[in-house]
């Protein structure tokens, strides 16, 4: 099986690369690159359009020469004609039967989190296949595999713990599930107690802990928002973050809901979406 690589065709992004060698290593995949260049829209009157064609053409080529040399020696590459380069991706992953489309960050975001770009944001909501996504600046260091799995679980239907249980298994990893408490601060002038926000919360994890039944590596991350919560979570080298999709998109199609984007958005280790 094949996990396919978008890989900007004017060669920025290491990261995506660093994520993607961890990724084929723990799961003896193949890797095929995708460097996806835009198809003209319709014949242009002179010889400029043929021109432009070719020297994007040239310049993806020369970003996949580069690519080749952070990756394994077996590792194939392709420059893809597509209308855009989340079709063009997809198109690549269906001609190839793949597993999984590994992106980038988008370089306006911050160090260390995951940032969507135009193209992933695109695919979050549109996939046919799991995404990976590498926090902006990813390294890999040492050449590690994907050590440890974790499942972001809300409670209630558990088919998303299953799906990281067969992602962990197909990495080798060991699997561990967290569950988020974001309590935002309430205002001082409120004069509002915390003693019956945590009462809740208690019962909250004690709910989820029940819903997940026994035998779980279970962790709570605590905090008045997203990042803090993610943050209360212990990661280490070699993590790997696990989101489902909404309840509300297309069956078999990734399609993030506005927690699971907070989660991607918050996370400070690579993240993989999986389509419900």
């Amino acid at each position: 099986m094949t996990f396919v690589v978008g890989f900007a065709p004017d060669g920025r992004g290491r990261a995506v690369l660093e994520l993607a060698g961890m990724l084929a290593r723990s799961a003896g995949e193949d890797l095929l690159v995708a460097a996806v260049v835009p198809s003209p829209w319709s014949p242009g009157p002179a010889r400029v359009d043929a021109e432009y064609q070719a020297e994007l053409g040239e310049t993806a080529e020369a970003a996949l020469s580069e690519a080749r040399l952070r990756l394994p020696s077996d590792a194939r590459f392709v420059v893809h004609h597509a209308r855009s380069t989340p079709a063009g991706l997809i198109e690549v992953a269906e001609e190839a039967d793949a597993r999984l489309i590994v992106l980038g960050s988008a370089s306006h975001g911050a160090l260390g989190h995951v940032s969507l770009g135009s193209v992933s944001d695109r695919l979050v909501h549109s996939s046919p296949v799991p995404l990976a996504l590498a926090p902006r600046g990813f390294r890999c260091r040492g050449g590690c595999p994907v050590r440890r799995v974790t499942a972001a679980f809300g409670g209630g239907d558990d088919s998303l713990v299953v799906a990281a249980g067969k992602v962990a298994a197909d990495v080798g990893a060991a699997l561990r599930v967290t569950s988020l408490a974001v309590r935002p601060r309430a205002p001082i002038e409120a004069g509002v107690g915390r003693e019956g926000e945590d009462a809740i919360v208690t019962q909250w994890e004690r709910d989820v802990a029940a819903a997940l039944g026994d035998g779980y590596d279970l962790v709570i991350g605590r905090g008045e928002s997203w990042e803090e919560a993610l943050e209360d979570v212990d990661w280490a080298d070699g993590d790997v973050l696990v989101v489902g999709s909404s309840s509300l998109g297309p069956v078999a199609r990734v399609f993030l809901g506005s927690r699971s984007a907070k989660i991607v958005r918050h996370s400070p280790v690579p993240v993989v979406v999986v389509p419900r």
